[in-house]
């Protein structure tokens, strides 16, 4: 039997993993600047859960999510998205009662059953950010602020913020009495996911992907002109914020997202560049979303981005990240009295962090010479007869071509100090 990797899913290759760490690496210390903390959950929870927080007219819970019975036979599903558990994580421990501010992040793989194209899969690596414990307009900026520093500061120069606000539940109803009175003459010419959305949540005919409701759409009333008086204070005091961290938006009135626990700011980072699924990352508040979960009514705001669709655009603005795979030093013994002197340093190095690499079953100076040289390493360490009986080693700058005699005892200091 042949068994092959199931459709949706991929495998990250050596070639590269280093690329999906160092991404991770940047956000996390990212998220250490700014007081996050990190949060892991596990990657099933209770369908319900799911049910409860999307909104059950959602495609995450109508189409896409992966529900399976246990042998007891309660329904689990794998995540499709992160902020639902961290909520849930929130209120099981009890932070909705005992913390203020609570800021927190996770990276980790979501599933959903979904169509595979270009940057999307049906496991998909996530990073996301959440903060709980106030509703300042401060935080809208400050999260928003966190997305935008840590895609621009990967070098991506084909990214712009698009802002909106979709108001609150006291605003909501005005909205979609519009927007049904706007749509009801298109109803034949809507597709037929649009046509379910339209009496059971009427915002989301906003977010369709099929071009001809996008037409339709173009015209549709704006929930900016709907909004109340504090909605209203609270979307200008956002965009304040933001003005005052430089960070250059655009007000786009169909932003909505595609969860039904959003309200007030919502917000997306675009990339020109990759088609259809050109937004790199999203998120906005989600005020009502704890004590709809059963905790106490906490006001909340997160962003949630994939590594798949940063990866697209990191390579369609040709920018190399971290790539550094060559090592530091490449050591070369010539014999075994060398090779034996030569392993406490190599092993010394390497618990300090130092790329070292070296090949024993490679006896000739040319032959390993040869390899030093196509690994690309920093420098070689070379220990021959005359290098063990003046108790020293020949360093050489591969770059350069310079080298030097160091005393055996002081070479590793010696590297630690120049690299």
């Amino acid at each position: 039997m042949n068994y092959s990797i199931p459709r949706g899913t991929y495998d990250i290759l050596p070639s590269q993993s280093h690329k999906w760490q160092y991404l991770i690496r940047r956000f996390q210390d990212l998220a250490a600047a700014y007081g996050y903390h990190e949060i892991s959950t596990p990657i099933f929870e209770q369908s319900a859960l799911f049910e409860r927080s999307s909104g059950s007219s959602s495609d995450v819970v109508q189409k896409e999510m992966y529900r399976f019975l246990d042998r007891k036979g309660r329904e689990f599903a794998l995540r499709p998205e992160g902020t639902a558990p961290v909520v849930r994580s929130f209120i099981e421990n009890s932070w909705d009662k005992t913390q203020g501010r609570t800021k927190l992040f996770y990276t980790g793989p979501m599933f959903r059953y979904d169509r595979p194209q270009a940057g999307r899969y049906r496991q998909f690596w996530q990073y996301g950010l959440e903060f709980f414990g106030s509703s300042h307009p401060f935080y809208d900026a400050e999260v928003i602020a966190f997305l935008w520093n840590f895609l621009s500061s990967l070098g991506l120069k084909k990214i712009h913020l698009e802002i909106n606000s979709v108001g609150c539940p006291n605003c909501l109803k005005e909205y979609e009495t519009a927007l049904k009175a706007y749509y009801h003459p298109h109803l034949d010419e809507l597709c037929g996911d649009c046509q379910n959305r339209f009496e059971v949540n009427p915002k989301r005919l906003l977010d369709c992907k099929v071009p001809s409701c996008g037409v339709i759409a173009q015209n549709a009333p704006s929930q900016l002109d709907y909004l109340d008086e504090d909605c209203r204070k609270h979307f200008e005091q956002v965009q304040h914020y933001l003005n005052l961290a430089n960070i250059e938006f655009k007000v786009n009135p169909r932003i909505v997202r595609g969860l039904d626990y959003y309200s007030h700011t919502a917000f997306e980072v675009i990339f020109e560049g990759l088609g259809a699924q050109n937004t790199l990352a999203g998120g906005g508040r989600y005020n009502y979303l704890v004590q709809q979960m059963g905790g106490r009514a906490t006001p909340a705001i997160g962003f949630a981005g994939g590594f798949e669709r940063l990866l697209l655009a990191l390579e369609e603005e040709g920018l190399a990240l971290d790539t550094d795979l060559v090592p530091d030093v490449y050591a070369i013994a010539m014999g075994e009295s060398a090779q034996k002197a030569l392993m406490p340093i190599i092993f010394y190095l390497r618990n300090q962090g130092v790329k070292v690499d070296y090949d024993p079953e490679k006896t000739s100076f040319k032959a390993q010479m040869k390899a030093a040289n196509s690994s690309h390493a920093r420098y070689c360490l070379i220990i021959g007869e005359d290098e063990l009986s003046s108790n020293s080693v020949i360093l050489k700058n591969m770059e350069t071509g310079e080298q030097q005699n160091v005393a055996m005892d002081k070479v590793s200091t010696h590297l630690l100090q120049i690299l």
